[in-house]
């Protein structure tokens, strides 16, 4: 209990992560109170009766014990425990500790409301909290919040009988070992519900379990669990968020008319009361433990296995193919994301853009669910669909195997108190697979637009209405699904720019989609504050929208455009083709006309590196009614950034490719089109050489020649 004691702690923590690939995020901690507090934690590991001491003393700086199961205290851990401040749940003296250390400030607590570890996490039935254990299922316990109204109602007798007459209080202070009326502290109790979520939950063979298993014959079958499960976390890596909730105020409950009543007809001398009023505080002391449970599971972060795992839960059918399940999750997790609920919490991954389920899963979200769910037989795969085994879903959870057996039904129960998604989550689960094609496409148009829309207030020209619909991006549907095109405008342009190659490409039976590359169609400002890995997700997102509607999809870009399509081409490999129009393939290809010199490049980077803005390189651009006269240096450095991650990519490529080049190309050179081609692997490539002496070549004079040949190779694509 000394301070020696938590900086042992953490440099053993800071041991430990330096061997662990566990990483800790604090959530909340601008609502931790000065005053007396007890933490109320959901108790799934081990873990938290080492972290959560080590991180509430550093946040506080205020010694924080805790109350653990008798049966932890053994061994080395039970030595540790007691350095640090755990007291068992059998310590006789227990109550009056914890009453004594929160009047006069001598400590924080921490107590697991469930009264053991909940590897199930199987929290609730017909909707009301109830915690299920070896012994059977039973309610939360009371005891955090009948201690915080003890250690109130006793501070409140404290101070007002001392106040009075010292003496008066001294039976109190004699009972709690409290030497005079001094250290004790006029701040109120308050209880902090705290969320502890671990991702991805794994439990699997270790180097720790195996050492384990060698050292101790015939090792009990929970150690062994426990082990496993954690073990995994440490050496194969987890996310720990940490989320602390609203401090609940307990003075408040003390105002109670039955409390006060039955206040007014004793005399407090211990925890000896009367029934009445044990009665009146056993019921404050329940409405106080629902609402901290409430906020505590309320407070669970989401993450993407929750989300596969609901969807295997609450999907009607037997059978769905991955692609399908994939997109019901992608539609989840960018709905979620979108709404805002307050208080619906989401993992770090959530909040980021979803393309890369639908593309290459370059994260693994979907891939590494796929394989714990086939290897616990969750699923199993039957020619191109997944069979959903429904008795793995519902069946009852050995406590002391569930981590190991089914941890896909533990996340399950993870989201069954989070109200706020589960409706989402339904929906989205039974919709008929042509409705859920819809929507998405219905809900990707409608972002995009508000996108532009919110982008447009915030730096575009205010009530010039053509330059405003020239950002717009446009859906052009055709009467066939086979083949849809994504037209992608080059850098500093907008939308505007592909129209006349979309109406031509929708005559031809194509449907069109041209998206907005972020920070065009506004002003050059707003494209100074954005990076490329925004232009890649725009097309993807592009990707995944015709990948809805259309059987086959096919990119075509303009200049940076013909990039971004290479590099998008590399990650979704069902693409069908891409088409490159005048493509650079490094920074020195641009003219000093569009791009500085590469000398005055350099010189103006070491000028503006460090400053808070940068500056603007002015130019003439091919459609200055389209185009930004203004090219910031920040975009420059982004375009760079990209040409260097295309230049790796084009040899990976192996889907079908048309690279068009004008001979006389004023801002790209004409030998870089030529370059990309012969970098490319695959067998089905083609490039053309047009003669025009302008850049965009699929606008002004002879641009119908232009139309034709990609529409051809296009079509071509199709009937193959």
């Amino acid at each position: 209990m000394k301070k020696s004691a938590y900086l042992t702690t953490g440099l053993a923590i800071k041991a430990l992560a330096g061997l662990s690939k566990a990483d800790v995020a604090l959530h909340g901690t601008e609502q931790l109170p000065a005053e007396p507090t007890i933490f109320v934690i959901n108790h799934f590991t081990r873990l938290e009766t080492v972290l959560l001491p080590y991180h509430l003393y550093n946040l506080t700086d205020m010694p924080v014990w805790s109350l653990a199961h008798s049966s932890l205290f053994q061994g080395g851990l039970g030595n540790f425990f007691d350095m640090v401040g755990v007291i068992s749940t059998t310590d006789p003296k227990r109550d009056e500790l914890i009453v004594r250390s929160l009047l006069i400030g001598e400590a924080n607590w921490m107590i697991f409301p469930e009264g053991s570890m909940v590897k199930t996490k199987q929290i609730m039935q017909n909707g009301k909290f109830m915690v299920t254990s070896p012994s059977g299922p039973h309610k939360p316990h009371t005891g955090a919040a009948s201690l915080a109204l003890r250690s109130e109602l006793f501070r409140r007798y404290l101070l007002n009988k001392g106040g009075e007459n010292v003496e008066e209080a001294r039976g109190m202070l004699e009972f709690l070992n409290i030497d005079s009326l001094d250290p004790v502290r006029d701040k109120s109790t308050c209880i902090v519900p705290v969320n502890v979520t671990y991702y991805p939950i794994r439990a699997r063979e270790n180097v720790l379990s195996s050492l384990a298993t060698k050292m101790v014959k015939d090792l009990p079958e929970r150690m062994l669990e426990e082990i496993m499960t954690e073990g995994t976390m440490l050496l194969s890596g987890v996310d720990i968020d940490i989320r602390f909730g609203k401090p609940i105020k307990i003075a408040p409950y003390l105002e109670h008319g039955r409390v006060k009543k039955e206040l007014a007809k004793q005399e407090l001398t211990g925890f000896l009361m009367s029934p009445g009023l044990k009665e009146a505080l056993k019921e404050q002391a329940e409405n106080i433990m629902q609402r901290y449970m409430a906020d505590i599971y309320s407070m669970t972060t989401v993450n993407h296995e929750h989300l596969f795992a609901s969807f295997l839960s609450m999907y009607p059918r037997r059978q769905i193919c991955d692609y399908e399940l994939r997109k019901r999750v992608f539609l989840a997790a960018c709905k979620i994301g979108d709404i805002e609920l307050p208080g619906l919490f989401l993992h770090k991954s959530l909040q980021e853009n979803q393309a890369h389920l639908l593309t290459d899963d370059r994260y693994h979200k979907f891939d590494n669910f796929l394989q714990l769910a086939l290897e616990k037989g969750v699923l199993r795969r039957e020619k191109d669909n997944l069979v959903i085994d429904r008795t793995k879903l519902s069946a009852p959870v050995s406590f002391h195997r569930g981590r190991i057996d089914n941890p896909i039904e533990i996340m399950v129960n993870e989201v069954v108190p989070l109200k706020k998604i589960k409706r989402y989550l339904i929906s989205i689960a039974l919709q008929p697979e042509p409705l859920l094609r819809f929507n998405l496409v219905r809900y990707l148009l409608k972002r995009e637009k508000d996108h532009y829309r919110r982008d447009y207030e915030a730096y575009g020209y205010g009530d010039d209405l053509e330059r405003q619909s020239f950002g717009k991006p446009f859906l052009l549907p055709a009467f066939r699904r086979r083949i849809g095109v994504v037209l992608i405008h080059s850098y500093l342009s907008a939308p505007e720019e592909v129209k006349a190659l979309g109406r031509h490409l929708r005559s031809h039976g194509l449907w069109v989609y041209a998206p907005r590359l972020p920070g065009h169609g506004t002003s050059s400002r707003d494209l100074a504050g954005r990076h490329h890995e925004e232009w890649l997700e725009a097309v993807e997102n592009a990707y995944v929208l015709m990948r809805s509607i259309c059987d086959r999809v096919v990119l075509c870009g303009v200049s940076v455009g013909a990039s971004l399509a290479f590099e998008v081409a590399g990650r979704a490999r069902e693409i069908a083709g891409v088409v490159g129009i005048c493509p650079p393939l490094k920074l020195q290809d641009y003219s000093t006309n569009f791009m500085p010199a590469i000398d005055v490049w350099n010189r103006v980077v070491k000028k503006i590196r460090g400053t808070e803005s940068d500056p603007f390189f002015e130019f003439t651009a091919d459609n200055p009614h389209i185009n930004y006269r203004r090219n910031p240096f920040a975009g420059i450095r982004e375009v760079g950034k990209l040409l260097e991650k295309v230049e790796k990519r084009l040899p990976e490529l192996s889907t079908p490719v048309l690279v068009v080049q004008a001979d006389h190309d004023p801002v790209v050179n004409v030998k870089s089109g030529r370059k990309a081609f012969d970098m490319l692997k695959g067998k089905d490539k083609r490039y053309t050489l047009f003669s025009f002496d302008r850049h965009v070549i699929i606008n002004g004079p002879g641009a119908e020649k232009v139309h034709r040949h990609i529409s051809d190779f296009i079509l071509h694509l199709g009937s193959d």
